[in-house]
């Protein structure tokens, strides 16, 4: 792979809004492709969400990068661009700038290093070193057409004029870190169709009011969703319950079905199993065989040292088991049942999820019916390129929406030097 910027007859201009994951790889592919590069960023720095990836470790890939886990209106737009970057091309990439791979559970990959400000240095120094400008605190507004190509029009009156411009301005999660919305309005302002955006990998509020007491308590199981009664996805590991409801992977993974239809006036609900491999029959066997080995322990004690001591006094009152201090031996055949049942399913009411502070990406954007899914160049606006988060695909936790900005921005990039 050629790190060196290549030469043509005439350089053509790439106007990139955007400076981050998507937006600095095609701002390279470009570069690389004998482009003059221009990236213009909203933010005081490039790259900002990207130091905060993986919990600061940047897992920037997955060695599974099946369809099923991108989500949209049509999410095999995503096949054209991963099969012309998929993982080998994004390791080898980072390996030639310098990033060592490192391969945890569930195929995810983080820099060797554990610091997601390696992969931002990275792309950074390599930005430097083909020439590429990087324009900071610029608030663009739209991309126009005249005699001589595009510009790109900022808030502050500049304007960037360019061969080809690419919109890589994320959606709106984390606004805070730079995206809000403005790659939505620039697309419009192209006569782009919007499919309505939310909240996705997002902590999940309950409708219940035991949440206070629940609060940084932690077990490993399953998350479930359930819409008008009916299961949907779940997953599992480590559910953490929080002050307006419940997070962890497992829930953020959830998170986009409750998000959809939060508003639609559908039931929805999520069922928590602290055992998703227990029967409820062995459930009741396992708290029947307690209650006979200590029957002079209170109800509440007899479940110390299976369960975590803060979540055992709600399960109880869930329950229907109100004197917790009572014998344990009197607990009937019914009541051990109920609790039982609860363990095996616990349905709480959802109250919808988290604003975009607290999401980690946006589910719709851009309809992809409007875009080129080889080049990724727009339909309605020639010459005009989308990558990344600012179109209607979202992915999975696990590297996935990574791996989609790699992939769609390098292949933007390069098309929009070369097409």
């Amino acid at each position: 792979m050629k790190r060196q910027a290549g030469t043509t007859k005439a350089r053509r201009r790439v106007v990139i809004i955007g400076g981050g994951a998507a937006g600095l790889t095609a701002a390279i592919a470009a570069a690389r492709a004998g482009a003059r590069v221009q990236v213009l960023e909203r933010m005081q720095r490039v790259g900002k969400k990207i130091l905060a990836t993986g919990n600061g470790r940047c897992n920037f890939s997955n060695t599974d990068l099946g369809v099923e886990h991108y989500h949209g209106a049509d999410p095999r737009f995503v096949l054209p661009a991963i099969r012309a970057f998929g993982l080998d091309e994004t390791l080898a990439f980072f390996r030639e700038l310098g990033v060592v791979p490192h391969v945890e559970e569930r195929g995810r990959i983080f820099p060797a290093s554990g610091q997601a400000s390696a992969i931002l240095d990275v792309l950074r120094h390599e930005l430097e070193h083909l020439g590429v400008e990087t324009l900071c605190e610029m608030n663009v507004e739209r991309i126009v057409r005249d005699p001589s190509g595009l510009r790109v029009l900022c808030g502050d009156g500049r304007a960037f004029p360019c061969d080809r411009a690419i919109v890589a301005a994320g959606g709106k999660s984390t606004p805070n870190l730079g995206s809000n919305g403005g790659g939505f309005r620039v697309a419009q302002a192209l006569g782009h169709r919007i499919e309505p955006p939310f909240p996705a990998l997002v902590p999940v509020k309950l409708d219940a009011p035991f949440l206070k007491q629940l609060q940084g308590v932690r077990f490993e199981g399953e998350a479930q969703v359930f819409l008008d009664g009916e299961p949907v996805r779940a997953e599992r590991g480590e559910i953490l319950f929080t002050e307006q409801g419940v997070s962890g992977v497992p829930v953020l993974q959830i998170s986009r079905v409750v998000s959809e239809w939060a508003e639609s006036g559908r039931e929805l609900s999520l069922g928590l199993r602290p055992f998703p491999d227990s029967t409820p029959e062995a459930l009741a066997s396992t708290i029947a065989g307690r209650v006979a080995t200590f029957p002079w322990k209170p109800v509440e004690a007899s479940f110390i040292g299976w369960l975590n001591k803060r979540l055992i006094p709600v399960l109880l009152k869930e329950a229907g088991i109100c004197d917790l201090q009572r014998p344990c031996g009197e607990l009937s055949g019914k009541e051990i049942q109920r609790v039982a049942a609860l363990l095996h399913l616990w349905r709480i009411p959802c109250a919808g999820v988290q604003s975009w502070m607290q999401s980690q990406v946006t589910a719709g954007g851009v309809s992809t019916r409007e875009i080129d899914p080889e080049t990724l160049e727009s339909k309605r606006a020639p010459g005009v390129f989308f990558a990344g988060e600012v179109l209607d695909i979202d992915g999975d936790s696990g590297g996935y929406n990574l791996q989609w900005a790699w992939s769609s921005g390098h292949v933007a990039g390069r098309l929009a030097a070369v097409a």
